[in-house]
């Protein structure tokens, strides 16, 4: 198989339902295809957020929200697979294990501290831009409730897992503190 059609050169592209058939051509600046190129951006980027973690339980999570975000790309791409709130389920159990673990926030995090941190809080602002574009998307294109409710509950989990990884390379949070006189 070749890597190249040369179908794309025109600034369109095709999209395809699961059983591989061709459905229809869209612009490549099409609501559909940022929302998939932001969902595919942001799994590119928790790629390498995955390999700075120090913890291989991180890592082995970061791996399952990969997989959920190409499930999620292939159902915005009109495939009939099913996305479970279960999976929405399992990040709030993980952000409220990590919150009861890390000192209460009382101000904003300015995003840093450990490089794994920053990738993590970046991969967080890339979650919520791939929100909006899924967003906007659903408004002309039915989206399953549960897609929308993981892409919200995702930038919350990533937010948590950045301050995890400070904890972890014992680091301090920096925070804002934005009533300074």
């Amino acid at each position: 198989m070749v890597i190249y059609t040369k179908r794309g050169d025109k600034g369109e592209t095709s999209m395809y339902d699961t059983s591989g058939a061709q459905r229809e051509r869209v612009s490549k600046d099409s609501l559909i295809v940022e929302a998939l190129g932001s969902i595919d951006e942001l799994n590119s980027f928790l790629g390498i957020a995955k390999t700075q973690s120090k913890d291989t339980k991180t890592q082995k999570i970061i791996g399952e929200v990969q997989k959920n975000l190409l499930r999620i790309g292939s159902i915005t791409g009109g495939s009939k697979l099913k996305f479970s709130s279960v999976q929405t389920k399992k990040l709030e159990r993980i952000i409220d294990e990590f919150e009861g673990k890390l000192p209460i926030l009382k101000n904003f995090v300015i995003p840093g501290g450990s490089i794994n941190a920053a990738q993590l809080q970046y991969a967080r602002a890339l979650t919520r831009r791939a929100e909006r574009r899924v967003v906007a998307l659903s408004k002309i294109q039915y989206t399953k409730p549960n897609i929308l409710i993981y892409m919200n509950r995702l930038s919350d989990f990533l937010f948590m897992l950045a301050r995890k990884a400070n904890a972890d390379f014992e680091i301090l949070d920096e925070v804002w503190i934005g009533r300074r006189k």
